[in-house]
């Protein structure tokens, strides 16, 4: 999937702390551990068709 978007959050320390941790443990980075959290979520809920973001 090509990446043409950005998006900018704030998150409190302990936050950030936690995804760094979830990312590494499941070997991704942070940006891709969340590009993966929010795909999973946006198909659950029929915002996003499966696939589509592949």
């Amino acid at each position: 999937m090509a990446r043409t978007a950005s998006i900018g959050i704030r998150v409190e320390p302990v936050v950030k702390g936690a995804l760094e941790e979830a990312a590494k443990a499941d070997r991704r980075t942070v940006a891709a551990y969340i590009e993966k959290l929010l795909i999973d979520d946006l198909e659950s809920k029929g915002f996003l068709p499966k696939g589509a973001a592949e």
